[in-house]
């Protein structure tokens, strides 16, 4: 009895020694390959934000495109030159990720990981991710700095921490799922979802929404994608919105909506899973 339960508490505390501070500053500097290191903060981003725009705003117009009878009331309430974007020529519709194949070349999606013990992994199951993709969205609840997170965050792996103490709980299960649920189904302008909650399910809309499975990599297996923080600009279009898996806690904050995106440091090919570096030090 006692043997088993040591073992249940050494597989949850290897699941969960990463988001130790005590742990991480004393093994921090053991395994170099496994942290990302930049000169200065201006340096973290590997692509530009306009890429990482223009991007998204592709995926997301062929899933909207790919949906039309989910999507006519919204599309009414377009301007004429916006619909014809929209317009979905084939007239046949087809799964999220055959819609993310044919516009990015690539399909991700959750699988066992090829790591021991460390559950489920994110792996290109079709396709070949180029370097400087984005190949996977952290999603889940942003909360600034003074928000309330303690609940939440309680036996939850799934805190993401931005370079400015903004933090996003991309846990999809038990208080986390519930809260998510409840502050997108507050933020709307009228018929426009300005958020995707589809994330908490098996089957997400958005593809690129399962980041927050993407393994650490190892002395062994080197990380093949990094962390890029993006701040949604005010021209991105409101129609598009609905795909974003990300919801601020607090209604009125005044700060741009964070996301944080995941590319590929070096071409991915079809099997391979991907391994981030949870660590970055900025010098």
């Amino acid at each position: 009895m006692i043997k088993a339960l040591f073992k249940a508490f050494e597989v949850r505390w290897k699941s969960y020694r990463h988001r130790f501070v005590p742990w991480i500053a004393l093994n921090l500097q053991k395994n170099e390959r496994t942290l990302r290191q930049v000169k200065d903060r201006s340096q973290d981003k590997l692509i530009q934000d306009e890429e990482v725009f223009e991007s998204l705003v592709c995926l997301f117009t062929e899933l909207l495109k790919n949906d039309p009878k989910n999507q006519s009331e919204l599309l009414r309430l377009l301007p004429k030159s916006k619909q014809n974007i929209y317009t979905n020529v084939e007239n046949e519709t087809h799964a999220p990720t055959t819609v993310m194949l044919n516009t990015l070349g690539f399909v991700i999606e959750r699988k066992r990981s090829s790591l021991q013990l460390a559950g489920t992994g994110v792996f290109v199951t079709r396709g070949r991710a180029p370097k400087g993709s984005i190949v996977a969205m952290y999603p889940g609840t942003i909360y600034q700095a003074d928000e309330p997170i303690f609940f939440q965050s309680i036996k939850n792996p799934f805190v993401f921490r931005c370079i400015d103490a903004i933090l996003i709980d991309g846990n999809d299960k038990a208080l986390s799922k519930i809260v998510y649920r409840s502050c997108s189904g507050r933020d709307r302008v009228g018929p426009f979802c300005l958020s995707d909650s589809s994330w908490l399910t098996p089957h997400p809309v958005n593809p690129l929404a399962v980041g927050q499975y993407v393994n650490n990599c190892s002395n062994e297996k080197a990380a093949n994608v990094c962390y890029q923080e993006f701040d949604v600009p005010d021209g991105f279009p409101l129609e598009l919105r609905q795909y974003l898996p990300n919801v601020n806690y607090r209604a009125d904050t005044q700060r741009p909506l964070r996301c944080v995106v995941l590319v590929s440091l070096r071409d991915i090919n079809q099997g391979e899973e991907l391994f981030s570096n949870y660590y970055t030090i900025v010098h």
